[in-house]
């Protein structure tokens, strides 16, 4: 065998290897990772209605790439975020609302790699300065396709409970 054979002998494994390396690391992604970087694919601009009021979501990956934060601006009110974060097996959803409270809210066990949609159930909220003040006790997220994205938030106020369902397509 000459030197030319061995070294394209040579490559064709090594490449072979890469690309196995490749495969197993894919693969080796949990089913949580694999719905957080779905979550992901909402970087950018987004737009909505709710009622009469138009609403902006502005999505950024953070954190070095750990945390996506959802920063939620209705006209004429302020600000909200929404980070998301993986936890083992399942995705967290901190809420900084403008009602001064902070629901954290989980998902069950991730099960599916590419679920189309992820509901987030309260496990616990702080700031909230009297047992009935609002907050929210849960989201879902669900993406329709590349453009469209729905989220379905419940609440509770004075031991009421409410839902909201916002629509949006992307911007940009």
């Amino acid at each position: 065998m000459n030197r030319t054979h061995r070294y394209l002998i040579l490559a064709a494994v090594l490449g072979l290897a890469l690309i196995g390396a490749a495969i197993t690391s894919a693969a080796e992604k949990s089913n949580s990772v694999l719905a957080f970087e779905q979550l992901a694919s909402l970087v950018g601009e987004w737009k909505g209605v709710q009622g009469n009021t138009e609403i902006k979501l502005t999505y950024t990956l953070t954190a070095n790439g750990s945390a996506l934060m959802e920063e939620s601006q209705p006209a004429g009110e302020g600000t909200m975020i929404t980070m998301f974060t993986v936890d083992g097996d399942h995705l967290i959803a901190t809420h900084y609302c403008i009602a001064g409270n902070q629901p954290q809210m989980v998902t069950t066990p991730i099960t599916e790699p590419l679920p189309k949609s992820l509901a987030f159930s309260l496990s616990h909220v702080t700031g909230m300065k009297t047992p009935g003040d609002w907050h929210n006790t849960g989201l879902t997220v669900t993406l329709e396709d590349t453009q469209h994205l729905t989220q379905v938030w419940t609440y509770e106020y004075n031991g009421k409970k409410g839902t909201n369902t916002f629509r949006f397509t992307r911007a940009r």
